[in-house]
């Protein structure tokens, strides 16, 4: 996977998708959903992860499937599902704690059954986690929460900009903040060295994803 020096080039962002949190009957989340990611590319942002845990394997491929067909330049991700990512022909995998080992994914994509640029990131909440997941060969790391966000109250108290700076010295590969970002505490992250963010909410309930976007490429 190639990225760019996060030294020379704008912010990363990774709009992280919630159908549920939009607020709308069932039945009509998943279309809320494709045109806010096709929105969210039109504006530019880098990377789109489709995270719907509760998805079946078929609704979630169908799904995945409609995204990356709206997602123009912008990678669509998978949350978790190695196997939803290549049936779909999405542009990487993102796991977590509880998903496939990030090492047997790297192997798995080494012995060519995935793309050579094929993603592989790691949702991390701890210095240890990250370490990890960068000997294990994540091409980015997720690091969170850092701010307090209900999306994450599952994983404790924020991490603060104090462990997310640690990180950030600590690891080699581009770490993404996640957690409670707004365009106000954005900039305060990349400082820390983040290379890019990663939200929900700042996507999901905004009227100009254009001028959020914007604003978060200019911190």
């Amino acid at each position: 996977m190639s990225w760019p020096d996060r030294r020379a080039c704008e912010p990363l962002v990774f709009y992280v998708t919630d159908r549920r949190g939009f607020g709308v009957e069932e039945s009509h989340t998943a279309a809320r959903l494709l045109e806010t990611v096709a929105r969210a590319a039109d504006a530019g942002v880098d990377a789109i992860q489709l995270r719907e845990k509760d998805l079946g394997s078929r609704a979630l491929l169908a799904l995945a499937q409609q995204a990356v067909a709206r997602a123009g330049r912008a990678k669509i991700l998978i949350n978790d599902r190695l196997d939803v990512a290549l049936a779909a022909g999405a542009s990487g995998v993102h796991l977590g704690g509880e998903s496939l080992p990030v090492a047997d994914v790297v192997q798995f994509r080494a012995s060519g059954r995935a793309p050579a640029d094929f993603w592989i990131g790691r949702s991390c909440h701890s210095l240890e986690e990250a370490l990890a997941a960068e000997r294990d060969g994540a091409g980015y790391v997720f690091f969170g929460p850092v701010f307090a966000t209900p999306s994450k109250a599952q994983y404790g108290a924020p991490q603060g900009m104090e462990a997310l700076a640690t990180v950030c010295r600590a690891v080699r590969i581009p770490v993404v903040a996640i957690g409670g970002i707004t365009l106000e505490n954005a900039g305060s992250c990349i400082a820390a060295g983040a290379a890019g963010i990663a939200a929900i909410r700042l996507f999901q309930q905004t009227a100009d994803l254009g001028a959020v976007v914007s604003g978060l490429k200019q911190r």
